[in-house]
């Protein structure tokens, strides 16, 4: 689960660089940190699920 999240997160991050999407917030080029920060909280809580459900 986290491999797909992190291989979305960053062809959304290249599409970012290269085309921006055109949604709030992530109107410019350089808005591609923005996605990288959502990526980091995502993959941090995936981890942290998989940690508390192999108990």
């Amino acid at each position: 689960m986290t491999k797909t999240i992190s291989v979305l997160l960053i062809l959304a991050m290249l599409v970012q660089i290269v085309k921006p999407l055109g949604l709030p917030g992530l109107r410019r080029r350089g808005d591609f940190w923005k996605l990288a920060l959502f990526a980091f909280a995502i993959w941090s809580v995936a981890l942290i699920l998989r940690e508390f459900t192999t108990m």
